[in-house]
């Protein structure tokens, strides 16, 4: 045998045995990684308890015996404090809105609206809702008037320091101006921004 087909077969021979060794594998057990299974995001809760200021702009409107009716536009501030419990959100206000509602074609006016709030919600992460209640004084030409009001309220948390929100209110005054009957129901409604501290 010539030396040209000895290295032509040796050749032959040493890539069949390594296609072999190639698609043989090995004896050793495939070595199997498990899956990384990665912790579901944890959504941070928000806390509502602290001091909080701001301003509101809104609406009135009034209702009442003897023409005691008007409304107009309303402005003002509040200041007050929450505080969560987990679940459930307590907190107490004081607020003041400037108006100026003519009633029975400007025979009587109210100018302005102070309140006195309690107020107890849900927390909803950056979403309360809650119901209010408390006092309101009302300043009118015939004299300042106390009654009672009632509402509900929600407010949304923009970041860790501001929030909006929105509130509707409904009043009721007896007997406005000392006059027996003359009873007036206000309904405000307002759009509130907070700075919260």
């Amino acid at each position: 045998m010539n030396t040209h087909l000895k290295l032509t077969l040796a050749s032959a021979l040493t890539a069949a045995g390594l296609g072999t060794t190639a698609m043989a594998g090995t004896l050793a057990d495939p070595i199997v990684t498990a899956p990384v299974i990665a912790p579901a995001p944890v959504i941070a809760g928000t806390d509502w308890t602290g001091f909080y200021g701001g301003l509101q702009l809104g609406y009135a409107d009034v209702d009442g015996d003897a023409g005691l009716l008007g409304d107009d536009n309303t402005y003002g501030v509040h200041i007050g404090y929450d505080y969560d419990f987990g679940n459930f959100v307590v907190g107490a206000e004081l607020d003041y809105d400037k108006t100026d509602i003519d009633l029975n074609g400007g025979a009587a006016s109210i100018d302005s609206v102070a309140r006195l709030k309690f107020k107890g919600g849900y927390d909803l992460g950056n979403t309360l809702i809650y119901a209010t209640a408390g006092m309101a004084r009302a300043d009118t030409s015939v004299g300042n008037e106390t009654g009672p009001f009632l509402g509900l309220g929600l407010t949304y948390r923009v970041s860790d320091s501001y929030s909006i929100g929105a509130e509707l209110l409904e009043h009721r005054f007896d007997d406005v101006g000392g006059t027996p009957g003359a009873d007036v129901d206000a309904t405000t409604f307002n759009i509130r921004a907070s700075y919260r501290f």
